[in-house]
């Protein structure tokens, strides 16, 4: 899911297991950490006939909902990781035309798609991990005049720490394709952190909810749920 340039796809393991055990189409779409409560796709508005982009897109699954059950002119799904764009083309290429999976960094991608996109959205993807000071404004460009960003991110970190009260990322743990541990980075922000990129991307008509945690123990978060749009 991450749309950072990197010599070593550090995403080959992640929805491995899923992919050869769960092909379906999924039914539901969830913004909460936990995948399992708080609001759907309504969030993103009403998308028959329109242009949606999921950055740091993983194997797809939010897409191709979307492509199935929403009506939408068209779905791409992009994402950086070689074994996450293979993985979503075994599962869902019979979507196509109206599902287009693409494997590419983020902002690249939506610098190349100036004025082309209705919505944008990432559950936990590429706003995660690339320098929002790179993509927000890359966003912004690529969405339509009155176009919308939504974003869910965590509200602190897996381990319980507070997110960052300014623009850095933290080195979070990571494994090779060969199973070596190493780290990648993320950004785990307050709520006026980004509200402040936002802004200054250009993004107009903010709002931030937060989705409590539905379970206790370890790894668990509460989400902000993020929702911001380009000027008409």
């Amino acid at each position: 899911m991450t749309t950072g340039t990197t010599d070593t796809d550090l995403w080959h393991h992640y929805g491995r297991a899923r992919a050869t055990r769960d092909r379906a189409v999924p039914d539901t779409f969830h913004w909460s950490w936990s995948q399992d409560a708080g609001p759907g796709p309504e969030v993103l508005g009403d998308l028959t006939g329109r242009c949606a982009g999921d950055l740091g897109a993983g194997t797809a699954r939010h897409a191709a909902h979307l492509a199935v059950h929403h009506q939408p002119a068209r779905v791409v799904a992009v994402d950086a990781s070689p074994a996450q764009h293979a993985m979503a083309t075994d599962l869902y290429a019979h979507l196509a035309p109206r599902l287009r999976i693409v494997r590419s960094d983020a902002v690249p991608h939506l610098r190349s798609t100036t004025d082309t996109y209705d919505v944008l959205y990432s559950v936990f993807g590429a706003v995660d991990f690339t320098d929002p000071r790179e993509l927000l404004p890359a966003a912004a460009a690529a969405l339509k005049p009155g176009g919308r960003l939504v974003f869910a991110t965590l509200a602190h970190y897996l381990n319980g720490a507070p997110a960052q009260s300014d623009a850095v990322a933290a080195d979070i743990p990571a494994k090779t394709p060969d199973g070596e541990t190493t780290t990648m980075r993320r950004w785990v922000l307050r709520e006026h952190v980004w509200t402040e990129l936002l802004d200054g991307a250009g993004l107009t008509d903010l709002s931030v909810d937060v989705l409590p945690a539905t379970t206790g123990g370890p790894r668990t978060a509460d989400t902000l749920l993020v929702t911001a749009h380009r000027p008409s």
